[in-house]
């Protein structure tokens, strides 16, 4: 298997701006990168706590209109290094609700989401940002 770490915990947000101001002031993450989506409704923001970046939070803007009063979290990502044969390792399982195809972010990062037994959200990551 070539899950290599968690990769970023996805965080549904109102307004992404406020969000990064906020995690770099109170929490003492450092804003690494704010994306674009395939979707142009959503923007993704990426911070890691400074001088480590093994794990990163993202920011997720525009997913939903109304955010949920408990459960903002909306997925757990894995950095995988082969996101293809991750893919099709996966296909093969038959594990509940995984995306129909890959999907390519702008910056070139790679993903797919699927659900584990009790319904949580679980992303493979292949990203381009270097560590």
């Amino acid at each position: 298997m070539a899950v290599t770490k968690i990769e970023h915990v996805g965080i549904m947000v109102a307004s992404i701006e406020k969000s990064i101001e906020f995690y770099e002031k109170v929490v003492g993450l450092t804003h690494l990168e704010t994306a674009g989506h395939t979707s142009d409704s959503i923007r993704l923001a990426f911070l890691s706590f400074p001088g480590q970046r093994s794990v990163e939070l993202e920011l997720i803007e525009g997913y939903a209109a109304k955010l949920p009063s408990e459960g903002q979290v909306h997925h757990v990502a894995f950095s995988v290094d082969d996101i293809e044969s991750e893919y099709r390792r996966i296909q093969s399982l038959n594990v509940e609700q995984l995306d129909p195809e890959l999907t390519t972010l702008p910056n070139g990062s790679r993903y797919f989401f699927f659900r584990g037994p009790d319904g949580e959200v679980l992303e493979f990551f292949q990203s381009t940002r270097s560590v």
